[in-house]
C-alpha cells in the first residue's frame, strides 16, 4: 500500500517526464526543421490502440470467456497486414486534401459535404466520450487498490481523478492544440505515445513473467494446474449468450474496423503519417506488439483464480497479484503501465474529437449565426475549450456511473459505434457510385439501429427504461424487440447489433447512392478524389496557361489575407499567402491568368482546410471569394475544367453569372435553377439520354485536354530549368 502523497508524487514525476520528452522532441524538430516522423515512433504510437481495456480488461474478459479475448486482436492484426493496400491510398488523399480527421476524410470523398462531416463527428462524440470515461475509471479504480485506506478515501479518489483530468487537459492543449497551424505535426505527442506504449508493454510483460516464473514454474506448470483446478474454460472459448463462432466473428470484425476507424487510430495512422513508407515497419511492428501484450493474459488470469481471488475482481488481477505477493515495486510499475495505457488514449482522443467538433459542428454554427462570427478569431481557444469540455464530461460520466453496467459495457458499444463508418469509408474507397446522399442515409440508418439495438438495452439494464421493451417490443410488436429485431434470436446483443446496423447502413448507402444522380460538381470531385487515392495528386495540381494575364495579383493576395486572418493570426495568414504565391511562381508578377487565379484559390482552400476542415474551408471560400465580370466570363469559358474551384451547385452558365449580383441569394438561385432543370427533364425525357451521352463524351474530351495541358506544363518547367542551367554555365564560363 502507498500513501496518497506518494502516488501523486509518482504521477506528477511521470507526467513531468512526459512533458520533458515532448518538449525535447518538439524543440529538436523545430531546430532541425524536420517534419518527418521516425518510422519506429510512428509504429509504436499506433499501438495506443491497446488501452487500459487491454491492460486490465483482457484478463477480466479471459476469466469469463477464455481465448475469446484474443479475437479482437486477430481482427486488428488482419487489418494491419492489409495496410499497404488500404492505408496508403488514404495517406495519399490526405496529402492532397490536407485531411485533419476521419470526418474530414469521409467528407472529402463525398463532395466535401458538411452534413456528412457533422454526422461522423456526432457519432464519434457519442461513442468515444463514454469510452474515455472508461479509461478514467480504470485510473481511479487502480489508484483505490494501491492507495492505503484512509477515512476520506472517497474524497481522495475524487481529488486524484480531478488532478489527472487537469493533467490530461493541459498536456493535450500544450502538445496537441498549441497552434492553429495547418502544417503542424505533433511530433512531441507522437514521441510521448511511443514511450507510453513501451512502458505499458514492459509493465505487462513484467507482471506476466512474475506470475508465470515467480509464483509458478512456467507455462507448463500453470496449464497443468488449470486442468487440475477445473479451469479448462480458460483455454477454450465460451460466451454467456449466443454462438461462440458468431461471437468470434463479431469481435474479429470489430477489431479490424476499430484499428482503422477509431478517430484516434485514423489520426495517428493517416494524419500524422509523414511518409507512406513508414507503413512497411508498422505492418509487422503492430502485430508483434499486440501478440506480446496478449501473451501472458491466460497465465495472469489463471494465476489470480488459483490464488483464490474472486472472478469479480479479474479486471484487477494484473495489479492485485504483485500486491498480494508483497512486491510493491512491481505493483507500482503496473499502476504506471495502466496509467500509460489509459492516458495515451485519453490525450489523442481528446485532441482528435476537439478538432472534429470545432471544425464540423462549432464552425457550422458560427457561420449560421452572424452574432457568433467574432469567434472566428478565437478558433484555437475554442479548440482548447472543446478539449476541456470533452475531458470534463468524460470524468463526470466516469464518476457518476462508476459502478453501473453502462460504463462496463462502453468498450464494445464504442467499437460498434465507429463500426458505422465502415460502409461509407471503404465503400467510398472501392465503389465509385457511392455519393453523399447514400452516405448520409447510411450513416443515419446505421446509427439509429446501433442506438436502438445496443444502447437502449444498456439503458434498460441500467434501469432507465422499462424492461417491457425488451420482452414485448414497442407497442407490443414482438418483432421490433431491440435484442431480437425481426425475430432474430439466439445471438448476443453485440453480435445482433453489429449485424443489423451493418445491414441497414449498407442497404441505405447503396440504395441512396443508386437512386440519386449526383450533379456534375460531385462527379468531378469524385474523379479528383479517386485520382488522389491512386497517385497522391489531384488533377488540379497542374497550372494550365494560355489565357491573358490581366488579374491583379496584389488585390487577390489582400483578399486572401483578409479571409485567412479571420481564422489565423495575421502574420500566419500573410506568410501562408506569400508561400502560395511562391509555389505558383507568381510572387514577382503584377498580373496573373484566370487559371492561375483558380489555382491560387484552390491552394488557399487547401491551407484553410488544415485549420478548419475541408468542408468548412470549402464553404468559407464559396461565400467570401468574389470574381469580377470579366473573370466570371472567362470562368464560364473554361467551366468544365474548374467548376469544382468555383463551388457552383447548379447550371454552370447561369449560376456563375449570378455569383456577384448584389442582394442575390446564391443558394436560392441554385435551387430555382435545379427546379427548372428538373421540369425540363420531365418534359424532354428522350433528349435526356442523348444529353447524358454528350456529357460523357465531353468529359472524356476534357480529361484528355487537361492531361495534355499537364504535360505541356511539365515541359515548360523542364525548359525553364534547362535555361537556368545554361545561363549558369555561361556565367561560370565567363568567370573562368
Amino acid at each position: 500500500m502507498f500513501t496518497t502523497t506518494t502516488i501523486l508524487l509518482v504521477v506528477c514525476l511521470y507526467m513531468a517526464l512526459l512533458f520533458g520528452i515532448a518538449q525535447l522532441v518538439e524543440n529538436r524538430a523545430q531546430s532541425r526543421s524536420r517534419k518527418t516522423l521516425h518510422p519506429l515512433i510512428y509504429g509504436l504510437a499506433i499501438t495506443v490502440y491497446a488501452t487500459s481495456w487491454t491492460f486490465y480488461g483482457s484478463v477480466g474478459f479471459a476469466a469469463e470467456s477464455g481465448l475469446l479475448y484474443f479475437a479482437i486482436y486477430i481482427g486488428a492484426i488482419l487489418a494491419v497486414l492489409n495496410w499497404w493496400r488500404i492505408l496508403r491510398p488514404m495517406i495519399r488523399a490526405k496529402e492532397t486534401y490536407h485531411i485533419s480527421s476521419i470526418a474530414d476524410f469521409i467528407s472529402a470523398r463525398y463532395n466535401r459535404s458538411p452534413t456528412v462531416a457533422a454526422l461522423v463527428t456526432l457519432i464519434a462524440l457519442l461513442g468515444i466520450i463514454p469510452y474515455i470515461a472508461l479509461q478514467l475509471k480504470a485510473v481511479i479504480s487502480t489508484y483505490e487498490i494501491i492507495a492505503a485506506p484512509t477515512n476520506d478515501s472517497g474524497y481522495s479518489s475524487l481529488f486524484t481523478g480531478i488532478l489527472i483530468t487537469l493533467f490530461m487537459i493541459a498536456f493535450t492543449i500544450m502538445f496537441g492544440a498549441r497552434r492553429l497551424d495547418p502544417t503542424e505535426r505533433h511530433q512531441g505527442m507522437m514521441a510521448v505515445l511511443a514511450v507510453q506504449c513501451l512502458i505499458k508493454l514492459f509493465a505487462f510483460l513484467s507482471v506476466g513473467a512474475f506470475v508465470t516464473y515467480g509464483l509458478y514454474e512456467g507455462f507448463g506448470d500453470i496449464f497443468q494446474r488449470i486442468t487440475w483446478a477445473g479451469l479448462t474454460h480458460l483455454v477454450g472459448s465460451s460466451t454467456p449468450e449466443g454462438s461462440v463462432f458468431v461471437q468470434w466473428m463479431t469481435l474479429i470484425v470489430l477489431g479490424a474496423a476499430s484499428i482503422q476507424c477509431l478517430p484516434r487510430q485514423f489520426h495517428i495512422a493517416v494524419v500524422e503519417n509523414s511518409n507512406e513508407r513508414n507503413i512497411r515497419l508498422a505492418i509487422w511492428l503492430v502485430p508483434i506488439y499486440l501478440v506480446l501484450i496478449s501473451l501472458f493474459v491466460i497465465p495472469i488470469t489463471a494465476g489470480g483464480l488459483l490464488q483464490g481471488l474472486s472472478i469479480n475482481d479479474a479486471d484487477s488481477f494484473v495489479l492485485l497479484l504483485p500486491q498480494e505477493a508483497g512486491n510493491k515495486g512491481l505493483a507500482l510499475l503496473v499502476f504506471i503501465g495502466g496509467f500509460s495505457a489509459a492516458t495515451g488514449m485519453i490525450i489523442i482522443s481528446a485532441m482528435t474529437l476537439s478538432t472534429m467538433a470545432t471544425n464540423h459542428l462549432l464552425l457550422n454554427a458560427i457561420e449560421r449565426f452572424s452574432s457568433w462570427k467574432f469567434l472566428r478569431h478565437y478558433l484555437l481557444q475554442c479548440r482548447w475549450l472543446m478539449i476541456t469540455l470533452i475531458l470534463s464530461s468524460s470524468y463526470w460520466f466516469a464518476w457518476e456511473f462508476s459502478d453501473s453496467y453502462m460504463l462496463v459495457a462502453m468498450g464494445m458499444i464504442s467499437f460498434a459505434a465507429v463500426f458505422q463508418f465502415v460502409p461509407v469509408l471503404f465503400g467510398g474507397l472501392f465503389w465509385h457510385k457511392g455519393n453523399k446522399v447514400g452516405a448520409i442515409l447510411g450513416l443515419c440508418a446505421g446509427f439509429f439501429v446501433w442506438f436502438y439495438t445496443l444502447v437502449v438495452p444498456a439503458f434498460i439494464d441500467q434501469g432507465w427504461l422499462t424492461a417491457e421493451l425488451l420482452t414485448s417490443g414497442p407497442l407490443n410488436i414482438s418483432w421490433l424487440r431491440p435484442e431480437a429485431l425481426f425475430g432474430l434470436e439466439g445471438m448476443s446483443s453485440l453480435s445482433h447489433s453489429v449485424l443489423w446496423s451493418f445491414i441497414f447502413n449498407t442497404l441505405f448507402y447503396v440504395v441512396g447512392s443508386l437512386a440519386y444522380r449526383p450533379a456534375k460538381l460531385e462527379r468531378t470531385q469524385l474523379t479528383e478524389f479517386m485520382n488522389a487515392l491512386r497517385t497522391g495528386q489531384s488533377t488540379h495540381k497542374s497550372r494550365p496557361t494560355g489565357l491573358d494575364s490581366y488579374v491583379p495579383i496584389g488585390l487577390k493576395r489582400r483578399e486572401a489575407i483578409q479571409l485567412l486572418s479571420e481564422y489565423l493570426p495575421l502574420d500566419k495568414a500573410e506568410s501562408a499567402v506569400a508561400l502560395i504565391a511562391e509555389d505558383l511562381l507568381v510572387a514577382n508578377k503584377k498580373h496573373i491568368t484566370i487559371i492561375e487565379l483558380v489555382e491560387f484559390h484552390r491552394m488557399l482552400e487547401h491551407v484553410l482546410s488544415g485549420s478548419i476542415g475541408a468542408a468548412s474551408a470549402h464553404k468559407a471560400i464559396e461565400t467570401q471569394i468574389k470574381y469580377s465580370e470579366r473573370e466570371t466570363r472567362d470562368l464560364q469559358a473554361v467551366y468544365s475544367h474548374i467548376q469544382s474551384e468555383l463551388h457552383s451547385q447548379g447550371n454552370a452558365d447561369n449560376s456563375v453569372s449570378n455569383l456577384n449580383r448584389p442582394g442575390d441569394n446564391r443558394f436560392a438561385i441554385i435551387q430555382n435553377l435545379q427546379t427548372r432543370i428538373d421540369e425540363q427533364e420531365s418534359q424532354i425525357n428522350q433528349q435526356k439520354i442523348a444529353l447524358d451521352k454528350a456529357l460523357e463524351n465531353r468529359d472524356n474530351s476534357d480529361q484528355k485536354l487537361f492531361e495534355q495541358r499537364l504535360l505541356n506544363q511539365k515541359l515548360i518547367q523542364e525548359v525553364k530549368s534547362l535555361r537556368k542551367q545554361i545561363e549558369q554555365n555561361v556565367k561560370d564560363s565567363s568567370a573562368i
